[in-house]
């Protein structure tokens, strides 16, 4: 049984939910996302966490102006309208202070309204019914292009001199191998946001394949030394 296996529709997940801005980090179904948590109102968020559902919603702030505001306890910037709300899978205490936590994906969700809440955390009522397909593991999967992705992955880490666990990729479907790549991928928050509201899994690897592309095209002869 997954991690995430419990939850098999959206009445099983809670209507409000703490979040967490974080600009240029997404989390997708059943994807992991490490996270090393240190400020004092995200280490109460957690400790609330795991009283509780364990459920955190990972969400983007808003534009550039956002991002900055974010990092300001007690400022409350606009926040992307699409996040994903991930379970808490695995919790290490640290010797100074830090708590680094594994959050593992359930299902996207739509923001609704801010609660006044006394928490130093935001929290927000959530739609979830709009993402509803994300509870099926492998939802579209057989569509995925997905031997061009590892043809543009190669190209990719041949031109910056980087090593990949090919057999783990072999191994990997191709929800875990799409996710898991627009999860560690270097775009930026922008780019990040268009990957995680992708209608369609092939939808996010097409979207993928194109920034690679792109970036690709973007590297000159001296920029990358391949080993």
């Amino acid at each position: 049984m997954g991690l995430t296996d419990q939850y098999r529709s959206t009445g099983d997940l809670p209507g409000v939910i703490p979040v967490f801005p974080l600009a240029g980090a997404i989390l997708l179904p059943r994807g992991q996302l490490p996270l090393n948590i240190f400020e004092p109102r995200y280490l109460k968020m957690v400790d609330d966490a795991m009283r509780t559902e364990r459920i955190i919603g990972m969400v983007q702030p808003d534009g550039e102006a956002a991002i900055l505001a974010s990092q300001i306890e007690g400022k409350t910037p606009p926040l992307c309208a699409i996040g994903c709300a991930g379970r808490i899978t695995s919790w290490a205490e640290t010797g100074d202070g830090r708590i680094v936590i594994t959050l593992t994906g359930i299902m996207r969700f739509r923001l609704k309204n801010e609660l006044a809440a006394m928490t130093p955390y935001r929290q927000f009522e959530i739609a979830w019914d709009e993402f509803a397909g994300d509870l099926t593991a492998g939802e579209g999967q057989e569509e995925v292009s997905r031997e061009r992705l590892l043809e543009i992955l190669k190209e990719y880490l041949d031109t910056h001199g980087l090593q990949a666990d090919w057999r783990a990729i072999r191994l990997s479907s191709n929800e875990t191998l799409v996710n898991s790549l627009c999860t560690i991928s270097p775009y930026g928050p922008r780019e990040k946001q268009a990957l995680l509201e992708a209608k369609t899994l092939e939808d996010r690897n097409q979207m993928l394949i194109a920034l690679t592309e792109k970036a690709l095209r973007e590297v000159s002869p001296g920029d990358a030394t391949v080993q």
